[in-house]
């Protein structure tokens, strides 16, 4: 996974221990709070302006790719 990367950061002295984007205090459960709820990409983007484009899309096409391996 990408935990602890350039992408994803996790530490029981950020946010608790929540799975956040890398640099940021935001975590990784808003992003999907944010599309659940019909909003965009860009909408969460802009909300946030401290998580990158390349960070969402590399988290989606890891998860893309996890997803893909196991229905293989």
């Amino acid at each position: 996974m990408l935990r602890n990367s350039s992408v994803l950061s996790i530490s029981s002295e950020v946010m608790g221990g929540a799975l956040v984007f890398a640099g940021t205090r935001v975590p990784v459960e808003t992003f999907f709070d944010y599309l659940k709820a019909g909003e965009s990409v860009d909408d969460f983007l802009e909300g946030f302006p401290s998580v990158s484009r390349e960070q969402v899309v590399g988290l989606l096409e890891e998860i893309g790719r996890q997803l893909l391996n196991t229905a293989a």
